[in-house]
């Protein structure tokens, strides 16, 4: 597993020219998977001229880890050859299912918390790394609704999926968040409940908060509630590789880099406090 360090973002088509042009300071970029799983086209020739100054990382969708289905083995196959092309520090997806009988719903949807659901995963991410030669990261999804079977809590489930599975794990504290608004825990004990030595990388995003509900929609700069939830993920987890995600209502380079001044600033006074302590 690569030692990458600092703070990233997601590269977006909107800001293709400028990374070429201007070169931005940014640690690192995180890329969708399935937009370069092609075998040429103008984004991929994007990909292969801002990779050489910019370290990368994989982010998927479509894995579809918890699915009944069989594991899609043209799908890993085309990551592992992605992989191979661009040397992604490492590569994620999320742990949720996304269809059913190879029906793609186009939706992350949340596992039940139950020991038969973790004895099926661990025997699927065991398959994907052996086929990816390497350790796969697995995020936290938002969730709406619970599944009246669950037999655990979600931060329970996910702990020790990773201690069974030997998979690290992508923390997206905007879902975190989002999940505990819902659901009516508290986030932190969530946080706290995290292995420390599994969490290679912190997602922050933005949501809609209906009020009796929130989405997790990727659309709005990230609020000041989520950026006291990454405080205190600081202050347990230490200095995690940290990325802010936009997906629509897409802003200027600019405005996102200003954020992620903040994301170092929050950091750096959450580890200040701890050496202090």
């Amino acid at each position: 597993m690569s030692a990458l360090t600092g703070f990233g973002l997601g590269l977006r088509t909107e800001h293709y020219a400028d990374f070429v042009d201007h070169k931005p300071r940014v640690d690192w970029l995180e890329v969708i998977s399935e937009n370069y799983m092609v075998p040429g086209g103008k984004p991929l020739h994007y990909l292969d001229t801002i990779r050489r100054d910019h370290p990368m990382v994989m982010h998927g969708v479509s894995l579809s880890i918890g699915s009944s289905d069989e594991l899609n083995l043209g799908y890993l196959r085309d990551l592992k050859a992605l992989a191979d092309r661009i040397q992604p520090a490492w590569i994620s997806d999320h742990l949720c299912w996304t269809g059913v009988d190879h029906h793609n719903l186009h939706d992350l949807l949340p596992m039940p918390y139950t020991e038969e659901a973790l004895q099926h995963l661990v025997r699927r991410v065991s398959q994907v790394q052996d086929v990816l030669g390497r350790r796969l990261l697995l995020e936290n999804v938002s969730s709406y609704v619970a599944f009246a079977g669950d037999e655990m809590s979600e931060w329970e489930f996910i702990a020790e999926l990773a201690k069974r599975a030997d998979c690290e794990l992508l923390l997206d504290v905007n879902n975190v968040y989002v999940s505990s608004r819902n659901h009516g825990f508290d986030p932190k004990r969530f946080i706290d409940a995290m292995p420390r030595e599994r969490v290679r990388q912190i997602h922050l995003a933005g949501h809609e908060d209906n009020g009796t509900h929130v989405i997790d929609t990727h659309d709005h700069p990230v609020c000041d509630a989520v950026w006291d939830l990454y405080g205190h993920t600081v202050r347990r987890l230490g200095a995690v590789p940290t990325m802010i995600e936009r997906d629509d209502n897409i802003p200027s380079l600019d405005e996102l880099l200003a954020e992620l001044d903040v994301a170092r600033r929050i950091q750096a006074e959450a580890l200040a406090a701890e050496v202090t302590a």
